[in-house]
């Protein structure tokens, strides 16, 4: 008996028109899809949509992809840059075609590496490496305040009330504190020698995750000393709202006080305020500083398995941790901060 033939693929690779908004998508494909044009306004990368359409011509199954190119790095096709989990969507049986035409058009682009940030690994002979050292840090969070609080253990209680009795204050907007949160994300990217994202990048989230995207920023007096991204449409488990802090900072001077700590209680009763099921710290790599900060949260591990096909070079070798970048990140870090902040956003925007 022959075998049926696989699924077709649509790529819509030509414009942002393709990725535009429409309220008949799923949950998946409306995120993928503002995705791709966060990225495209603020990275310029080319945004793709491959999609596996169903009897009624919707799609089945989904796989968003940037096509990033710089002069330093090369080329890569990603799914997707900045963004923690970010893959083949949908059908299970439906993948195979999708990572069948992400493949060659990965060849076609002469991309380094086709990179999918899946969760779950997915079976292809293609996908030939793979990065899972690090973990998604998640807490399922309960119905109010006085639960959240309740939620810890006496020890951490007890830190947490004596962080809160900080002078720093909190303000929570959009796009009118958006430098004050720039101006501290900057500064501790910088400290910690990693070239730091633009502010266009955090402009066009809260402008396509509008009234699902908000900024926390500390100040003490009229200083920004704190401030996180929160994005509260995420997907969580069992199908519960999920609350994402993609990025966050302190100055490092005030962590002495607590003052991470306390922001870090203002993003939780946040995601509670919000109805949110599930808060997700962000991925770290297992025992490092990170990870132990979320793990006393109450935070519980989630397996990332990043998954390569592999034209040229080597998967993690961009990353800050590797060997090859230790100089060039104790030489970032003296920097002063303006050449920091007009290099940073040129260089980030061309690793994946």
């Amino acid at each position: 008996m022959p075998h049926a033939p696989p699924p077709p693929v649509s790529s819509a690779q030509t414009t942002l028109a393709d990725v535009a908004a429409d309220s008949a998508d799923g949950p998946a494909l409306r995120r993928d899809k503002r995705w791709l044009r966060v990225l495209a306004a603020a990275f310029r990368h080319e945004p793709v949509l491959l999609t596996v359409p169903g009897c009624d011509g919707r799609p089945i199954a989904h796989l968003p992809l940037c096509l990033t190119r710089s002069r330093l790095f090369g080329r890569f096709a990603v799914a997707l840059p900045y963004v923690n989990t970010a893959g083949a969507t949908g059908g299970p049986t439906a993948f195979g075609p999708l990572i069948d035409a992400a493949v060659a058009l990965a060849a076609e682009y002469d991309a380094k590496w086709l990179e999918l940030r899946h969760e779950a690994p997915v079976d292809h002979p293609a996908l030939t490496h793979r990065l899972s050292h690090k973990v998604h840090m998640r807490l399922r969070l309960p119905g109010d305040e006085e639960a959240l609080m309740a939620s810890f253990k006496s020890k951490r209680r007890s830190q947490l009330r004596k962080c809160l009795e900080t002078d720093v204050t909190f303000r929570w907007g959009g796009e009118e504190v958006l430098n004050d949160f720039h101006a501290v994300f900057a500064e501790n990217m910088r400290d910690l020698g990693t070239p730091v994202f633009g502010r266009e990048l955090f402009a066009a989230i809260l402008t396509e995750f509008d009234g699902d995207a908000e900024v926390c920023v500390g100040f003490d007096g009229p200083k920004p000393v704190a401030g996180a991204l929160l994005i509260h449409d995420q997907p969580g488990t069992d199908g519960a709202i999920r609350t994402a802090v993609p990025s966050a900072s302190t100055l490092r001077a005030y962590n002495p006080a607590g003052v991470n700590m306390a922001m870090y209680w203002q993003l939780l009763d946040r995601a509670v305020g919000r109805g949110a099921g599930e808060f997700d710290f962000g991925r770290s790599t297992v025992d490092s500083p990170t990870y132990r900060f979320k793990k006393q949260w109450g935070a519980e591990p989630h397996p990332a398995c990043w998954q390569f096909h592999v034209r040229k070079g080597e998967p993690g070798g961009l990353s800050p941790e590797a060997g090859g970048f230790r100089l060039a990140v104790e030489a970032w870090k003296k920097l002063p901060l303006p050449i920091a902040n007009r290099l940073g956003p040129k260089i980030v925007r061309g690793i994946p």
